[in-house]
């Protein structure tokens, strides 16, 4: 026997045992990419703060920046980007988050950007032309910026 879709089924929403929503999964995948970026970030502060393997790596220097990423792009932007959407005032009973597809391409685009970032970061400090790389991975993230803005604007009203 097959069932009619439910009225709050709109493909992340759905009622838990207690009737109350879930976590969307637009929120649920921007907080563990968050998660993983965090344990990474604290991976790489280790080896940033090992004297013994900076002396014989000194070229690992070179990952300050991308440890910086890490923490404030990948960790908490995305925290605050995915609470953000999950938890912000209702927009409208048809939409009650925004669009979900701007959800994604926000999280597609800050992603791809921060990966880029943490490939070419490094390589530009060691002397690579990698310009381009970063301009696209500049360029990624901020469109994942504006997205986000124009996704959570509407919700951010009076009551």
């Amino acid at each position: 026997m097959k069932r009619a879709p439910l009225p709050w089924w709109n493909g992340t929403d759905r009622p838990g045992a207690n009737g109350a929503l879930l976590v969307p999964a637009v929120t649920r995948w921007l907080l563990r990419t968050a998660m993983g970026y965090l344990v990474g970030a604290l991976a790489v502060g280790v080896l940033l703060q090992w004297p013994a393997l900076l002396a014989r790596r000194p070229a690992l220097a070179v990952l300050f920046p991308t440890y910086l990423h890490l923490l404030v792009v990948g960790w908490l932007t995305q925290v605050i980007f995915g609470v953000a959407y999950w938890m912000f005032p209702r927009h409208s009973a048809a939409q009650p988050r925004g669009s979900e597809p701007l959800g994604w391409a926000t999280y597609a685009l800050l992603n791809a950007g921060l990966l880029l970032r943490v490939a070419g970061e490094p390589m530009h400090a060691l002397g690579h032309k990698t310009g381009g790389l970063l301009v696209a991975s500049a360029l990624l993230q901020l469109g994942a910026g504006w997205l986000f803005v124009v996704n959570t604007w509407p919700r951010v009203k009076e009551r």
